[in-house]
């Protein structure tokens, strides 16, 4: 296990017990989250290092790896991941035109990156995990790579959907990201908000925490703070209103120890139609998008 001496964003040594969760997809092991005293980031505290992070997504659970479909809210995944595709183009090209070139960083099985394609982009990915990788390779036709130092060029768009949370170097990747960016570019990070009413209502249930996969557990505010560290800015926040189910959905099975029902269904769904309504002033939702600039 690695532990934190530091906050990556305000360099703070002192945090405090955010809350205890299980790992529900693999190992049922116990992590801490810790908070900052100062910035208010949390984190998995202590997390696997480097060399034994990976097996714990060595699961048939961990779906956005395997594209597997073995059960009901593994389907309403994919549903989802399905719907959500001409969506995440459609956002791209209301903010940058129509793109040349585009990287998506943490691509998994390539669902993205073969919708991209089909628009005429010229695609690039990123992949860590090997199993994940072999399928997108496999799916749009190119290398995918498995670390950010195989690329020469510069990129119209680059895309982390729900990969920054993993990242172990949160600073690092940014800053080599950027440098890939060009001038007139921008990033676009998708990763859950625990400022969000589901986040606080399933508590060390809530399916987004899942650890200790996700390093990081971020709100607006601390974003915010990282990507300036990066010489990054916020040109708009836009909502993933879809999560809310799928995670509101994981959150009840959880909390019945991995068990599904006609009622958890129900319960969860209904969740995710509270979560989204209070979030309409608040703007927290469930999972966030930032779209960024240099």
């Amino acid at each position: 296990m690695d532990i934190l001496q530091k906050c990556p964003i305000c360099n703070h040594s002192e945090f405090e017990l955010f809350l205890k969760c299980e790992d529900f997809t693999s190992s049922h092991e116990q992590f801490n989250l810790c908070k900052c005293l100062s910035c208010a980031l949390v984190f998995t505290n202590p997390r696997p290092d480097r060399d034994s992070l990976p097996i714990y997504y060595q699961s048939n659970q961990y779906i956005s790896h395997t594209g597997k479909s073995t059960g009901i809210l593994d389907r309403i995944y994919l549903l989802a991941r399905n719907l959500t595709l001409r969506w995440k183009i459609n956002l791209i090209k209301k903010q940058k035109g129509n793109p040349i070139s585009i990287l998506d960083y943490g691509c998994g099985t390539g669902a993205f990156l073969q919708a991209s394609h089909r628009q005429g982009w010229k695609i690039a990915g990123l992949e860590p995990s090997p199993e994940a990788r072999q399928k997108a390779t496999k799916i749009t036709g190119i290398n995918i790579a498995d670390n950010l130092a195989e690329f020469n060029q510069k990129f119209d768009v680059i895309t982390l959907w729900h990969v920054l949370e993993h990242v172990m170097d949160l600073n690092q990747t940014l800053t080599n990201l950027t440098a890939l960016l060009k001038e007139d570019g921008i990033i676009i990070i998708a990763v859950p908000n625990y400022d969000s009413y589901d986040a606080s209502f399933y508590k060390q249930h809530w399916a987004a925490y899942d650890v200790p996969r996700h390093l990081w557990h971020f709100t607006k505010t601390t974003m915010a703070a990282l990507l300036q560290l990066s010489n990054l800015k916020i040109k708009y926040i836009k909502p993933m209103k879809l999560d809310a189910y799928y995670v509101s959905l994981l959150s009840e099975q959880y909390s019945l120890l991995n068990r599904t029902s006609v009622l958890s269904l129900l319960k969860g769904t209904i969740r995710a139609i509270i979560s989204n309504q209070l979030a309409r002033s608040s703007k927290n939702y469930s999972s966030l998008i930032y779209i960024v600039t240099k």
